[in-house]
């Protein structure tokens, strides 16, 4: 058990009018979209935040500033492709994720196969590694609100 880390992340980004809502590097359709230097790709960003901390690197702000111009609108997979880099280089691969995204609209369940499919073939671990699961929260808080969407992911990484 000695190779083996967790670590957690979390997202939280604005809906608004005029932006695409990409999540796990789905486009997906719908009236809105999140707000954010790069694609603000919420599940993606937690997901990155999670594996960066399991690994004790650090987060997302600390390796793609939102106030570095070369970011904006990032696609959020390819920054994951440079996190992947990080952890092959510090010896660690990825045992397994797992991710709930809290959106009251739209409805997530048709796409999460391809945002799973996406994650796995980035970080290059076979889907089954991979779960994605989105909940609503009854019409309360932000989200609730449809005034954001936010993530939560927990990565577990091993010591090759």
């Amino acid at each position: 058990m000695q190779g083996i880390r967790v670590g957690h992340g979390y997202d939280v980004h604005r809906l608004t009018e005029g932006r695409k809502l990409i999540l796990g590097g789905v486009d997906i359709p719908w009236e809105k979209g999140l707000l954010g230097h790069s694609d603000a790709d919420v599940l993606t960003h937690a997901l990155m935040d999670a594996l960066l901390g399991a690994a004790g690197l650090g987060d997302i702000g600390r390796h793609f500033p939102d106030n570095d111009p070369a970011y904006a609108g990032a696609n959020s997979l390819k920054l994951l492709e440079r996190v992947m880099k990080l952890l092959g280089v510090n010896g660690y691969t990825v045992g397994n994720v797992d991710v709930t995204v809290l959106a009251q609209r739209p409805k997530l369940a048709p796409h999460i196969p391809q945002m799973r499919d996406n994650l796995a073939q980035v970080m290059g671990v076979e889907p089954a590694r991979v779960n994605i699961k989105a909940t609503t929260e009854e019409g309360l808080g932000f989200t609730g609100a449809g005034e954001g969407i936010a993530a939560h992911a927990v990565a577990l990484i091993e010591r090759r």
